[in-house]
């Protein structure tokens, strides 16, 4: 029997105060996450960013919340359960969130009691990064090193450029009559520039490493230029010509991170006459509160507050048909 870790980021137990100040508790204080010394990064956390950033982010988690509650959680337990009925008997399927519920403890331990010939992890970001792929693969090897019986371990640690993953991104964008827009975004998360900086053993930033034009060996791990690359396969796949689209990263919270800015970005296109904007979020498989609230909702009035008139934003992948099937092959694949 062999059993398949599906992990995502983490949701809040509910959109209240307390709920949201213990996600990003929980969240903010992984050293991948902010990766600065321990103590200065408790100081900044526990008593600064938490305090003031939670009762923020709870108005806008209510503005997300659904009557089955958060839609990450929905669509990563609906995933997990269409993957469950695609890979048959010989699979069992399990899901668990980095942060908070269903926790990454909790799920291993069930897994644990198992005792699977085989086990398969697969953290749900299509791009690599320390903050999201690495940690999550560190938090269930840091598990699963305890235990005493330790069974073959298969990590999928990215898939920006798998071939059915694209298909099920464009399939997304093929919805909407792509002509009838005057730019295309792909918006993906930002990243603080001194965390994709470290993935070069060379001394060489990212910057002069050609990311936003190639993958090469030395990049590949390199999540800014694993993005780009993502949106030249959307963009070959949809017939998007390069002048009518834009890389942007959004999300973030200093000037020190990866450029352009989608705020920015969506801000000039508005002011230079740009109407009718349609976005995608390749790097969220689920929609969530970056894509729902922060596109759907702080970016639409942006565009609008600078002239422009509508702004699309294009479903995540979330449980539809050919994602289940994609996710199944790349576990057949391991």
């Amino acid at each position: 029997m062999t059993g398949v870790l599906l992990i995502q980021l983490g949701t809040p137990d509910s959109p209240s105060v307390s709920d949201v100040r213990k996600y990003l508790s929980e969240f903010l204080n992984d050293s991948r996450v902010i990766d600065i010394p321990y103590l200065l990064r408790k100081i900044l956390v526990n008593l600064i960013i938490v305090p003031f950033r939670a009762p923020k982010s709870a108005k806008l988690y209510k503005l997300l919340w659904t009557d089955k509650g958060s839609s990450l959680l929905f669509y990563s337990v609906s995933l997990k359960e269409k993957l469950q009925s695609a890979l048959g008997n010989k699979f069992e399927v399990e899901l668990a969130m980095r942060y908070q519920n269903p926790s990454m403890e909790s799920v291993l331990e069930r897994m644990k009691k198992k005792v699977y010939d085989k086990i398969i992890i697969l953290p749900l970001f299509p791009h690599y990064a320390s903050a999201s792929t690495g940690s999550a693969i560190n938090k269930a090897l840091d598990i699963i090193r305890k235990w005493w019986v330790i069974p073959e371990l298969k990590i999928i640690s990215q898939f920006y450029d798998n071939e059915e993953y694209i298909n099920s991104v464009a399939a997304r964008g093929k919805q909407f009559d792509l002509s009838g827009y005057d730019q295309i975004l792909f918006s993906f998360h930002g990243l603080p520039v001194r965390q994709v900086d470290k993935v070069y053993n060379d001394g060489i930033p990212c910057n002069d490493h050609k990311c936003d034009s190639e993958i090469n060996d030395s990049n590949r791990f390199c999540y800014k230029a694993a993005c780009y690359a993502t949106a030249r396969l959307l963009a070959q796949k949809l017939n998007i010509p390069k002048e009518k689209y834009t890389v942007c990263f959004q999300s973030r919270l200093d000037k020190k991170w990866l450029e352009p800015f989608s705020d920015k970005v969506i801000a000039e296109l508005g002011q230079k006459g740009v109407k009718k904007l349609l976005v995608f979020s390749p790097a969220f498989v689920a929609d969530c509160l970056e894509t729902t609230v922060e596109i759907g909702h702080d970016y639409l009035q942006i565009f609008k507050n600078n002239g422009g008139e509508s702004l699309q934003l294009v479903e995540s992948l979330n449980d539809s048909p050919l994602w289940v099937e994609a996710v199944k092959n790349m576990v057949l694949s391991q």
